[in-house]
């Protein structure tokens, strides 16, 4: 990810559903539809997200102390997991809670034209969002499919706004059907019915983003990619003859830390064995920009046999 963490993304994604939620709440007052007051909720929950997620950005900036000395990227990833629960608990739970209302006590729409236009209006506002975020994830994307992209980065921002702003595209797109047919049968029950399928999408959109969040909040490692070429540039066949163990670890979405235990050829002196350690460091970072926390412990190579006969004689 840019070192602005997908900004213009979520801005791009603030305004338009700022707008959007205007304009919903106005067509819900003005029709009475249960699947608009759902979506207008639902662009209400997306834009006090946008706003948690400049907010994760601002707090990860803060510099390392001794309390927290590895820094406070991770703040991005506390609060794009806030991001999913208010998605789910404000977004999902009250479409659901809603739609069920509304198709126990169906009531009738007023004016479903107006509430057809400000979808309308709402959609292309949505479009503009997305087509940003499309292109800021684009780039990072190095041709893998999206879904493998939303499983796979690092970078938690781009890949939330993407699937708020997919939810909130195929949302309107079921405000819209639910609509047309409430004209078409002179039956309100498809308002209903059409509020309760946009809660049950956002549940479904805020679970994948609770689990994605929550594994980076944990911990998550190098890349099969990066951890190759971490393990290709730690040996250079001279001085270190083979990675003993290799552990990774992002701390942030930009930074990674990086402990290893190396093999090096006997008979080194300290020096040759110092710098040995430097030059590996600076081949990684090379290939892995990102790993700028590095700890690297010289060891000699044992065979499983001779590590155990060597365990034994320190128990005696």
């Amino acid at each position: 990810m840019s070192a602005g963490g997908g900004k213009k993304a979520i801005f791009a994604a603030l305004s338009a559903n700022a707008g959007i939620a205007v304009a919903k709440f106005a067509g819900a007052f003005i029709t009475g539809s249960g699947s608009m007051l759902a979506e207008a909720v639902h662009s209400i929950a997306d834009t006090g997200n946008q706003g948690l997620l400049l907010l994760g950005q601002k707090q990860a900036d803060h510099e390392p102390d001794s309390l927290h000395p590895f820094g406070y990227s991770r703040n991005r990833y506390f609060y794009s997991f806030i991001v999913a629960l208010v998605l789910f608990s404000l977004g999902s739970m009250y479409a659901i809670y809603e739609g069920v209302h509304k198709i126990g006590h169906p009531e009738e729409l007023t004016s479903p034209i107006v509430a057809i236009a400000i979808l309308a209006i709402a959609a292309a506002l949505e479009g503009y969002s997305f087509a940003t975020a499309w292109k800021e994830s684009a780039a990072l994307r190095e041709g893998i499919s999206w879904w493998r992209f939303i499983r796979n980065t690092r970078s938690p921002e781009l890949p939330v706004v993407m699937l708020e702003d997919t939810g909130a595209l195929i949302g309107l797109l079921i405000a819209l059907i639910a609509v047309v047919l409430t004209i078409i049968t002179d039956d309100p029950i498809w308002d209903g019915i059409g509020t309760l399928g946009i809660g049950v999408l956002l549940g479904a959109i805020a679970i994948v983003l609770i689990v994605e969040m929550k594994s980076l909040l944990i911990g998550e490692g190098a890349t099969p990619a990066q951890n190759e070429a971490i393990r290709t540039n730690l040996v250079d066949n001279e001085r270190i003859s083979r990675v003993i163990h290799l552990r990774t670890e992002y701390l942030g979405p930009e930074e990674m830390l990086v402990a290893a235990k190396v093999a090096i050829v006997p008979g080194l002196q300290i020096a040759d064995i110092a710098a040995a350690i430097d030059d590996a460091e600076a081949r990684v970072r090379g290939s892995v920009p990102i790993a700028k926390v590095i700890y690297i412990e010289p060891d000699l190579y044992r065979t499983s046999a001779a590590a155990d006969s060597a365990a034994g004689r320190g128990a005696q």
